[in-house]
């Protein structure tokens, strides 16, 4: 029975965790709930202690959900209610995953599941560290087999200084955001996106996260003795019988020993194997020989099946696979221990899309392609701590053929998610800010070939694609996957994996970067953890490895294309005072839908840090430059003196009126039009017309008053009257020229009527010029 108990953990300067247990979810096998600040977690784990019959692998599932009500909001849709799990999520339940994985038994197949939900969401700590936390717990109090506790911390680095978990706000300021799980002895597993930084740089933050972890790991230690300790759990572990294994080291040790050591090609490599694989088989159990009538038996007297042979076949060759590497420093293809395989690349292969490349390295390739959209073609966001809409974001694809296989193509998995992230946070801080390059960025890299590292050789192509569409990137990036095979005296590091070394080794620890330092990393291994020296030596060798794929790189394209694909939008941007977005707009988005359908162009306006910002995206430069001409015409304020080709809107008695600029329309008086007297306005202009007008006056109210005079030969002896400013709020009426008449543009004596510009009369538009 498991006591209710509360335990507060202070894992860094003034940083607690607190740990909860023994009054929700009693009828889970472990229940704890973690809080850090106002942000809670609550960590479920049910373990079985038997495993199914014919189970083949460890049927570990972890699931985290962040509820939107924990932080008082509604999910967006229809719906109403959470449903497939967002990216966030899936991230989060596989940094779990990959800390607790590797800390449960080899031949432990029975089945695990974690499930953490977020209850309580503050504004300033992200729960998925204290979901972590929450889950070892959790599986402690289950009494299942799981060499814990593990913890995680996020850190960050502000102004030089390091943080443990930071804040939300300090993470935005931050050129470190790294997660580090670990045990009290030894980090298990890092992840994270860094601005430039070098080896030691990192080494230092993992001895930071360290620090913090072994103080998390011992709180839960004390946690769980009060809390009445594990709970009482027996299991059942299926390993292959060391009988079995020496039988077929007997076999086909000297076989194996000579397959793999002969000149490599995965295809043969594999296909190889399993003809020892069969010739093993047929030693101990019978040729299966339907010809002579014979068939293979079921097992051996000892009782081995096939598949356990198959496995015993598996043990030997991963034996004398590390062996040889350890002893020999050799590996499978022959290559040495820091060497990388044979390198091709292209740039521009794909002829109509924005940017394309493709990225060989050995027997893994990836081709990857650039789309270029506006500001509508943003991932939009909707999470419980995150709404800031992706600009920049990266799909990675896994298809089956890329290894060999034949399978149903389903939804985008969890790995696709994790190895797509990874290379988006390797390559987003090098792209130019907004300001200068207002595009919405998508890689599409497609894995055609998969031997090894994927992830890594995407990296690279997404770089090439991008420098291929024209992005003008800062630095481009490369990026290796580094390996690990310990019997825990002798150890070697290893560039550039196999997809054999991956499986058959102890560490899978990708690296990338620029030539000036590290901008992304994800380690996972498969032993209980790494010491410092040889983080150290990975990640010295790891850059040795990085350089080079960076040199081949850039001998294929050395710098970013000059110009835009003609296949890309293009988008022109500019800033505007807020003032005048409305105008922009117009009444019930009028006007801009207006300029959008006379320039065949779309055009985007937002508002930023107290800035409008106007994104017109064209097809071609003629049509971009027409939008924009519109634009900057209707956020453009005139100045008197200014002369202007205006474009005649309206013919009135009194005058025209003269578009001067888009959204901008002054009066051309009839007085204005000519030296001379001037009887008919159509005599001079017609609606349509354009005309030469110079700004003689902006009132008070904005209204503009323009003269074509300027522009004509002046007569002989003609003197101009002084011009004097008209108040739109005199007591005279509009334009009062005259004297005390109180109609509009009384320009005369007494009149009363309107536009009255001669003596006493009533009537309407007499005498109108005063020359």
């Amino acid at each position: 029975m498991v006591k209710e108990t509360r335990k507060t953990i202070e894992f860094a300067a003034g940083k607690e965790i607190s740990l909860e247990t023994g009054r929700l979810a009693k009828q889970a096998g472990g229940a704890v709930v973690a809080r850090l600040g106002d942000t809670m977690v609550l960590a479920s784990a049910v373990a079985y202690g038997e495993a199914k019959e014919g189970q083949s692998f460890f049927p570990l599932t972890v699931d985290y959900r962040e509820k939107f009500s924990s932080a008082g909001k509604i999910p967006g849709g229809f719906i109403k209610r959470e449903g497939r799990p967002s990216d966030k999520e899936v991230l989060t339940s596989r940094l779990i995953d990959r800390a607790v994985r590797p800390l449960f038994p080899d031949g432990y197949l029975s089945e695990v599941q974690i499930i953490c939900y977020v209850l309580s969401a503050d504004d300033e700590n992200d729960a998925d560290v204290v979901a972590s936390v929450a889950a070892s717990a959790a599986l402690m109090i289950t009494g299942a087999p799981f060499q814990g506790p593990i913890a995680e911390v996020r850190i960050g680095r502000v102004d030089g200084e390091f943080i443990v978990n930071p804040t939300i706000t300090e993470l935005e300021e931050s050129d470190f955001n790294l997660i580090v799980a670990g045990k009290l002895d030894a980090i298990v597993m890092v992840e994270g996106e860094m601005h430039e930084v070098s080896e030691d740089e990192m080494l230092e933050a993992l001895d930071i996260a360290h620090a913090a972890i072994k103080k998390l790991c011992a709180g839960q230690v004390e946690f769980i003795e009060e809390a009445g300790g594990p709970k009482d759990f027996s299991f059942d572990t299926v390993v292959v019988d060391p009988a079995l294994v020496q039988k077929v080291s007997d076999i086909a040790s000297d076989k194996l020993a000579s397959h793999i050591r002969q000149p490599y090609a995965k295809e043969s490599f594999y296909g190889g194997i399993d003809d020892i694989k069969t010739m093993v088989l047929d030693a101990l159990l019978g040729a299966n020989d339907p010809d002579n009538g014979s068939e293979r038996e079921a097992a051996t007297p000892e009782g081995w099946t096939a598949g356990q042979i198959k496995k015993a076949v598996g043990v030997v060759e991963k034996d004398i696979m590390r062996e040889m590497i350890l002893s020999d420093h050799r590996r499978i293809d022959g290559r040495s221990l820091d060497e990388v395989r044979h390198i091709w690349c292209e740039a521009g292969y794909l002829p109509r899309v924005h940017g394309s490349s493709i990225f060989t390295r050995g027997e893994t390739q990836v081709l990857a392609s650039i789309t270029l959209g506006t500001k509508k073609d943003v991932q939009p966001v909707d999470q419980v701590f995150d709404t800031t809409d992706r600009r920049f974001y990266l799909h990675y694809n896994f298809p089956p053929f890329c290894t060999g296989e034949a399978k149903f193509l389903r939804g985008t998995s969890r790995r696709e998610i994790g190895h797509g992230y990874l290379a988006e946070r390797a390559l987003a801080r090098q792209l130019p800010d907004q300001e200068s390059f207002p595009y919405t960025v998508r890689i599409n890299a497609d894995v055609l070939e998969s031997n090894g590292s994927s992830s890594m050789a995407s990296v690279c192509s997404g770089t090439l694609a991008m420098m291929d569409a024209g992005i003008p990137i800062r630095k481009p990036v490369a990026g290796i996957a580094m390996g690990l095979i310990s019997d825990g005296k002798r150890t070697a590091v290893l560039s550039d994996i196999l997809g054999t070394e991956d499986h058959l080794g102890d560490m899978d620890f990708k690296v990338t970067g620029t030539a000036d330092g590290i901008t992304a990393c994800q380690m996972d291994i498969k032993i209980e953890g790494l010491s410092r020296d040889v983080l150290s030596t990975a990640l010295a060798q790891a850059k040795q490895g990085r350089d080079h794929i960076l040199d081949k790189m850039l001998e294929t394209l050395s710098e970013p294309r000059e110009d835009l694909s003609p296949y890309a939008p293009r988008l022109t941007q500019i800033e505007i005072d807020t003032e005048f977005i409305g105008a922009v707009i117009g009444p019930g988005g009028k006007v801009i839908q207006g300029i959008q359908r006379d320039t065949e162009t779309s055009i985007e306006i937002e508002e930023r840090d107290g800035k409008g910002y106007v994104t017109i995206g064209a097809m071609n430069g003629q049509d971009a430059e027409r939008a924009l001409a519109i634009i900057k015409g209707i956020v453009t304020v005139p100045q008197a003196g200014e002369d202007f080709e205006g474009k005649v809107l309206n013919i009135q008695p009194f005058g025209a009126i003269v578009e001067i600029l888009p959204g901008k329309e002054g009066l051309l008086h009839i007085s204005e039009l000519d030296y001379g007297y001037v009887d008919n306005v159509e005599d001079y202009l017609a609606v349509g017309d354009s005309v030469k007008v110079q700004l003689l006056e902006v009132r008070d109210d904005g209204k503009l008053r323009l003269s074509r005079k300027p522009f004509l030969e002046k007569p002989e002896g003609y003197v101009e009257k002084e011009r004097k400013p008209r108040s739109s709020n005199g007591r005279g009426g509009r334009d009062s020229r005259g004297g005390g008449g109180r109609g509009r543009d009384s320009r005369g004596g007494g009149g009363r009527g309107r536009d009255n510009r001669g003596g006493g009369g009533r009537g309407r538009d007499r005498d109108r010029n005063r020359d």
